[in-house]
């Protein structure tokens, strides 16, 4: 499937990967560094080529509600359609600089997921939707082994290629950055209301959804930003769409601002359960929140940093009440 197409002008071509849906000049690169127009056509110069692999528990995405304790297959190349300045991953994705001494095919990933016992392959570490090219390439070879396929992603994605994941992709953990259009736009290059509607594509698509919000200290804390995204989460997702409310560490170019404190993100908590939200979660701190039954409130899924410890459950089920928990589970 072609993820470009022609314009008006004949030495330019659409790339139709992400929201920016950029113009691409002959022999030039969009704005992620890594689509080219070659003769004519959009090029993903990082097919093939990874920057970082690992193994990493899915609960590590975060996802905590899509197939607990289980391990996945994460890689990500270079590059990025974001700019944000407090990324932790800035080495690879705000460079160009593809390193191709060896090529990985998609029958390749597959193979290294199986053979590391993984029950998914996460495309996550840079922004997977500049490579989607090759990471539907893999999820593709992925489903005939049974394995899923997860995106961890900043949202930006074109409704096409939304549409496109629908049936490939099986999870999505997107970021809601801020609620702050300004802001979206000057400091990370991104567009709020498109995010928005992108998330609510997501959950109309069947695709799970789990939504993240990196709590950086005077730029996106305050209350009223906090309830915003509570209740857009709420109202237009779902209360059975988990929100990860996680701490920021200094890191790229932010490193003038402290890090986000537990009173912070207990407050964010607070927030999020004022609006009725059933699984919301604390993470990048040393202060795990469990699983609970909404209706109950059993535990039913305990962790430690990230990591799955405990789970209570039967199948997809509380096993006190008998509550089905929204979520994909083994059975």
């Amino acid at each position: 499937m072609k993820f470009y197409k022609p314009t008006t002008k004949e030495d330019r071509v659409q790339c139709i990967l992400c929201q920016h849906y950029c113009k691409i000049k002959e022999g030039q690169t969009g704005i992620c560094g890594v689509n080219k127009n070659v003769g004519g056509k959009i090029e993903c110069l990082v097919y093939g080529y990874p920057s970082a692999m690992n193994v990493d528990p899915i609960e590590k995405k975060p996802l905590y509600h899509f197939l607990p304790g289980t391990k996945a297959f994460s890689f990500g190349t270079v590059g990025c359609n974001f700019h944000c300045p407090f990324c932790q991953n800035w080495n690879i994705s705000q460079t160009h600089d593809i390193d191709k001494s060896h090529y990985f095919s998609p029958e390749r990933i597959v193979e290294l997921a199986l053979e590391h016992d993984c029950k998914s392959i996460a495309y996550t570490y840079n922004e997977p939707t500049i490579f989607y090219p090759y990471a539907r390439d893999i999820a593709l070879e992925a489903q005939k082994h049974g394995l899923k396929n997860v995106f961890v992603s900043n949202g930006f994605e074109s409704s096409e290629v939304i549409d496109d994941m629908k049936g490939i992709m099986d999870a999505v953990n997107a970021d809601l950055k801020s609620f702050d259009a300004k802001y979206y736009k000057k400091e990370l290059g991104g567009n709020l209301e498109k995010i928005l509607e992108n998330l609510k594509h997501f959950v109309a698509n069947g695709i799970w959804l789990e939504v993240t919000t990196l709590i950086v200290p005077t730029q996106n804390d305050s209350d009223e930003e906090l309830d915003k995204i509570a209740g857009f989460i709420a109202k237009e997702l779902g209360v059975d769409v988990p929100w990860h409310i996680t701490a920021f560490h200094p890191d790229y170019k932010e490193l003038d601002l402290p890090s986000t404190s537990v009173e912070t993100l207990k407050r964010a908590y607070d927030i999020g359960k004022k609006h009725g939200l059933n699984y919301i979660y604390i993470g990048n701190v040393n202060f795990e929140t469990p699983t609970r039954c909404p209706k109950c409130d059993e535990v039913l899924i305990e962790r430690s940093y990230l990591r799955h410890t405990n789970n209570y459950m039967k199948g997809a089920h509380c096993p006190k009440c008998g509550t089905t928990i929204a979520g994909v589970f083994d059975e």
